[in-house]
């Protein structure tokens, strides 16, 4: 006879709040993104967790034009953002610039609700796609964006305004780790 007793349910994991970012989460949204920096380090790419999040005034332009989202936990009474998601338009699509989830709040679905939440407008929209650029090799990058359900662009795939950006990424010093373009069809 098992005289083993059953573990208890795991609790479901809070629904997220996503919404516009504001002018008084732009601080925390620094904060956030050198905490999701800093994971970096644990791989040897010390120059991207030493690179310097988005400034204030770019936060504040993103927000402004309606292409900065957060998430906030609803139970959280002071709605502080752990996450936050930043869009352009690119080629007649949505491009996720940025997509930064605290480490502690990481691995809840978080980043998911909100590429869905930019997925749900930019369909609304009539777009055809969402982009991104991201590390080819990096577990919480490529293998977790095709997870969402995103493919991996041939070089053929890319658009002007895709080559564009990873020549700006190239520029920047990224190349030194194998980077990808990606779609997410609406």
């Amino acid at each position: 006879m098992d005289t083993a007793q059953p573990l208890p349910p795991v609790p479901p994991v809070p629904p997220v709040r996503v919404r516009p970012g504001r002018g008084g989460d732009l601080p925390l949204l620094r904060e956030v993104e050198r905490a999701a920096g800093g994971c970096f380090r644990e791989l040897g790419m010390d120059a991207v967790a030493d690179d310097e999040p988005p400034s204030l005034g770019t936060l504040r332009e993103y927000a402004a034009d309606g292409r900065l989202w957060v998430a906030a936990d609803p139970a959280d009474p002071r709605d502080r953002p752990v996450a936050y998601l930043l869009a352009d338009p690119v080629d007649g699509n949505t491009h996720v610039e940025q997509v930064s989830v605290h480490p502690g709040s990481a691995r809840r679905g978080i980043g998911r609700a909100l590429i869905d939440h930019l997925a749900r407008q930019a369909a609304a929209r009539g777009e055809g796609a969402l982009t991104l650029t991201t590390f080819a090799e990096v577990p919480w990058n490529a293998p977790y964006y095709e997870r969402c359900g995103f493919r991996r662009l041939a070089p053929a795939e890319l658009t002007p305004g895709l080559r564009a950006i990873r020549s700006r990424e190239a520029a920047h010093g990224l190349d030194q780790w194998p980077r990808v373009c990606m779609r997410r069809d609406l």
